[in-house]
């Protein structure tokens, strides 16, 4: 998984009901746009995220899926 400053990361609800958490990547830890990440969240909390299975980078300039 890679990212750079400015993606989205998106970690998917994990049970009926959950929604997805959305963020901005603010700052790439690690070497070569790999994890850690510094992600600034829609409450506009931040955090340090090493991303699992459940997650996703969507970078920027590329089309957002859309909602139904």
């Amino acid at each position: 998984m890679r990212a750079t400053v400015g993606d989205q990361l998106v970690q998917h609800g994990r049970v009926v009901g959950q929604h997805d958490k959305v963020g901005e990547i603010v700052e790439v830890l690690g070497q070569e746009g790999n994890p850690p990440y510094r992600v600034r969240f829609e409450d506009g909390h931040e955090g340090l995220c090493s991303p699992g299975p459940d997650t996703e980078i969507r970078h920027k300039g590329m089309p957002q899926p859309q909602s139904s």
